[in-house]
């Protein structure tokens, strides 16, 4: 069985940390080589580092959630490539606009981005991208900072239209999809998929949210990204093999320091 890599997990979360042997012995079984659990509050990034140091194929993140800009205004992009400096962190994020809930002002999660996509740029690592109902603003953001400067980054759980897709290809980032891609009414999501290049494709949980077909209902964990690798396969017509060989060998192309640590 070829091996999958989970790009992005909150292994942190209570429903995965209650049973974390058991979650990581499901993962094993499932053929998950590797895990990045995910920072969204860098007030935490003690906490999900203590989680990456647990576990030799666990890596991880680190950033603020757009969700919590508002909380930590005053985070910095030296902040960010400090804590990057970590063996362990392999990723800035995630960080983006999520302009759906606006649980923080819109100014202040374009600020808080655009110190992110500087860390980034700064320390070579993916800059891992939330976007929801701001596609605009987010392809506009992108041009602009990517017009200062290339960075690499990755669209995680894509669930946004073809425009933003297309302008972040066009910046040589890479789409990452989640259990959406199994669910009924994700026809614009899947036609994304469908026509996203080989090799930009990654698979991830967002665990654990998003669980995908058949575990829908359930807290969703790592071993379940299986399901999305399959359901990814048969869209571009690949065996489960091929396409858990591609996504990996994507997701150690982009986030290069996770295989220099391994």
């Amino acid at each position: 069985m070829s091996v999958l890599v989970d790009s992005h997990c909150h292994l942190d979360f209570p429903s995965l940390q209650e049973d974390m042997d058991g979650v990581m012995a499901r993962a094993a079984e499932a053929g998950i080589g590797t895990m990045v659990t995910i920072c969204t509050r860098v007030e935490r990034f003690p906490t999900i580092l203590a989680i990456a140091e647990s576990y030799d194929n666990v890596y991880c993140s680190v950033g603020l959630h757009p969700h919590d800009a508002e909380q930590e205004p005053d985070l910095s992009t030296e902040q960010l490539v400090d804590l990057a400096g970590h063996d362990k962190v392999v990723g800035i994020g995630e960080t983006g606009l999520d302009f759906h809930y606006d649980q923080s002002p819109r100014d202040i999660q374009a600020t808080l981005f655009r110190r992110h996509i500087a860390a980034a740029r700064q320390t070579g690592l993916p800059l891992i991208v939330h976007s929801r109902a701001a596609d605009a603003e987010m392809i506009e953001i992108l041009q602009d900072e990517a017009a200062k400067g290339a960075f690499p980054g990755v669209l995680h759980c894509f669930s946004s239209g073809p425009e933003l897709a297309r302008a972040a290809l066009a910046l040589d980032f890479y789409i990452s999809f989640s259990g959406i891609l199994t669910f009924k009414n994700a026809d614009e999501v899947r036609a994304v998929a469908a026509e996203t290049p080989l090799d930009r494709l990654l698979v991830e949980t967002d665990a654990p949210y998003l669980a995908p077909v058949p575990h829908r209902g359930k807290d969703n964990e790592p071993a379940f990204v299986a399901n999305t690798a399959a359901k990814l396969a048969e869209m571009r017509g690949m065996t489960a093999n091929e396409m858990a060989d591609l996504t990996t060998a994507n997701f150690f192309r982009l986030f290069a320091k996770a295989q220099g640590a391994s």
